[in-house]
């Protein structure tokens, strides 16, 4: 295809999805697609059309980005926020807590954290949830708050007893739940996206950063950073946190869950508020090698792209007892060594298991230590092929360190154990 290098162009220019980093075979594929829909067999012609329309260009996005997600995918980062929001209303009763979720695909991330938030003891009025995706498609399917089976994974499914109604093979979100969430379409990129928008206490943008080139990470995130309370706490995906640190942010030291804050300013009192100090074992991930809106689909078939598995504490492989349990308790304290060192015990008590090499692979994540992480997570596949979250995180880990074609075949593997997003949500 003469005209692929001047299409992706379009598509980096509108929604900073770089052939360079997700690969040429990707655009390739989605610009067939769309050729195919429209009885184009010259691409020439259809980049002229793309030129010329804005339709077709969200078309192509429609397809280029289609992200995996589920209800607590990202447990760690969730409950913690749903703590912190507590204490934080605790201090200040009469100011309500903003979070922004985005891209928040279908909706489970924010709805989600609306679950969580209420499970936490705070009403209603105390909270906001905006929501934004390029997706418009993933907008109606959040707007219309209704699920299928691949929404909802792990073992702990007492929230959709809660909080949702069954009815033939889906579950459809209660109506008090899906009020706490505003959605609508947004573009990281777009010049005007956020720019005058007051800050909040909690950011989500989780696996977006690592398909961004360099400069694009810079420029996103000195926009969340200005989103951000003084105080506030942003979310990333375990690739992503090298990306976030810097002379003006730190990780909060929450274990598992991947969180950076601002540096704190020196105050005159010297006073810093129990719920924005430094923990004391924070986890700095080192940087890593250097999207929008969602993650772009790799697979044959359109496909989600690299999520961070969420369970962290709560993986769809139950952990065995005993030491693994112990470990993630640890790990959630933030006592990495003394974890890992649990997860080291089980395995030589009970003999090598996917739980516990997955386990490990979260805990050296969370430390920094990505290429011990890595083979972890390799082990956790050799002796159990079919561990989606160990697929994901290993692709993320691959997507970071610039292994395209590697981390794009760890996700068609996953691809394959899960139905598409559309079958999903029907």
């Amino acid at each position: 295809m003469k005209a692929l290098p001047h299409i992706a162009d379009k598509l980096k220019l509108a929604m900073g999805l770089d052939m360079a980093t997700v690969g040429a075979s990707l655009i390739e594929r989605v610009v067939r697609e769309r050729m195919t829909a429209l009885e184009i067999s010259d691409d020439s012609l259809y980049l002229a059309l793309l030129q010329t329309s804005a339709a077709e260009l969200q078309s192509l996005i429609e397809l280029a980005v289609v992200p995996e997600t589920w209800f607590f995918r990202d447990r760690e980062a969730i409950l913690a926020a749903a703590r912190l929001a507590r204490e934080r209303l605790a201090a200040q009763p009469a100011l309500p807590i903003r979070i922004l979720s985005l891209p928040c695909s279908t909706g489970e991330e924010p709805y989600s954290l609306a679950m969580a938030l209420l499970d936490a003891g705070l009403l209603p009025g105390q909270f906001v949830i905006d929501a934004y995706d390029i997706r418009t498609r993933s907008l109606e399917i959040a707007a219309a708050g209704i699920y299928g089976r691949n929404s909802f994974r792990g073992r702990d499914l007492g929230f959709r007893d809660r909080y949702f109604t069954a009815h033939d093979g889906q579950w459809h979100l209660q109506p008090h739940i899906r009020e706490q969430v505003r959605f609508a379409p947004g573009n990281l990129l777009a010049p005007d996206f956020l720019r005058h928008a007051a800050p909040y206490d909690f950011i989500f943008c989780r696996n977006v950063l690592i398909y961004f080139e360099r400069d694009v990470q810079h420029t996103v995130v000195n926009l969340l950073e200005g989103l951000m309370k003084p105080d506030a706490v942003i979310f990333v995906g375990p690739a992503e946190g090298g990306i976030l640190l810097s002379p003006r942010l730190e990780s909060a030291g929450i274990a598992l869950a991947f969180g950076f804050r601002k540096r704190p300013v020196q105050r005159a009192s010297g006073h810093v508020p129990a719920w924005a100090a430094p923990a004391k074992t924070a986890a700095v991930p080192p940087p890593v090698s250097a999207i929008p809106m969602g993650a772009p689909a790799v697979a044959a078939k359109r496909r989600p792209a690299v999520p961070a598995p969420s369970a962290m504490a709560s993986p769809p492989v139950a952990l065995p007892s005993g030491q693994l349990e112990r470990a993630r308790l640890l790990a959630d304290q933030g006592q990495l060594e003394q974890a890992q060192a649990l997860c080291q015990e089980a395995i030589q008590e009970q003999g090598p298991s996917a739980a516990a090499f997955y386990l490990q692979g979260l805990i050296l994540d969370a430390g920094g230590d990505h290429e011990q992480a890595q083979r972890c997570y390799r082990k956790a596949l050799y002796l159990e092929p079919e561990h989606q979250p160990a697929l994901l995180h290993l692709a993320a880990l691959l997507q970071a360190q610039g292994d395209i074609a590697g981390a794009e075949r760890m996700r068609q593997r996953a691809a394959r154990l899960s139905p598409s997003r559309e079958d999903a949500h029907g």
